[in-house]
């Protein structure tokens, strides 16, 4: 009977432990920056939802297009109706495994990322550098990286093409909190 007991518990707590192993935020933030001669251009998401699934070291992420607020309200139609065509294309998505992520702990460490990005219905392959640490029971991520516009045949119109910039800068900045079902 004791035997029992102990196996149940043990059972029980193994469950509650793999339960712990997934963390997750629903406010992430992300924000875009294109420097262009006249004007630089300047997007904030704070409604990004990520996932962080530490059994298998894979990320996952998702956001809604027109949740990007620009300071100019014309800036954010443009962006939604001729560029990203939110309407059509509502989310931009990454799935994609942590290359080094064993080595996460409470000093911040780079850790390669490695997936597939989709936005604008394209999907592309991609590397980046993610700062990660693992403080008391959350996982933080902060980075940058650059998105070439017409890898995801985001056309810019000739009539603006000096005001946009061709390369974006991409940043973002996350706080996993353990997910509990």
């Amino acid at each position: 009977m004791k035997s029992i007991i102990t196996i149940l518990c043990c059972f029980l707590c193994a469950t509650m432990s793999t339960g712990q192993e997934r963390y997750l935020t629903k406010n992430g933030t992300i924000n875009f920056f294109s420097k262009a001669p006249i004007e630089n251009i300047t997007a904030d998401n704070n409604q990004v939802l990520s996932i962080i699934d530490a059994t298998n070291n894979q990320m996952a992420i998702s956001i809604l297009m027109k949740s990007f607020l620009f300071k100019k309200a014309l800036m954010q139609e443009h962006f939604n109706e001729n560029y990203v065509e939110s309407d059509k294309y509502p989310k931009a998505t990454f799935k994609g495994d942590l290359l080094n992520f064993d080595a996460v702990n409470e000093t911040v460490r780079v850790v390669k990322v490695k997936g597939i990005l989709t936005i604008h219905g394209i999907s592309k392959e991609i590397t980046i550098d993610a700062n990660m640490a693992k403080i008391k029971e959350a996982i933080l991520v902060d980075g940058e990286f650059i998105i070439n516009l017409a890898d995801f045949e985001i056309e810019i119109p000739a009539v603006v093409a000096n005001n946009i910039a061709k390369n974006i800068r991409v940043s973002f900045n996350f706080n996993h909190e353990p997910y509990n079902k």
